[in-house]
């Protein structure tokens, strides 16, 4: 499978709860912290509940 960088660009203040413990399940505290995770669908599901919070590249 694929990793996947995941960068945080956008603040979690403010927004939902789950959307706020999303980001903290993927590993991300701080806006600009990134982690790289497999690409696996528990992840994507993640990724897309916090799209508009982060941005995700393709790790080769």
């Amino acid at each position: 499978m694929a990793e996947l960088k995941i960068t945080q660009f956008k603040s979690g203040v403010g927004g939902k709860q789950n959307q706020r413990d999303t980001l903290r399940t993927l590993g991300l505290r701080r806006v600009g912290a990134s982690v790289v995770r497999e690409d696996r669908p528990e992840v994507l599901g993640m990724i897309k509940a916090v799209a508009h919070l982060v941005t995700v590249e393709e790790v080769k």
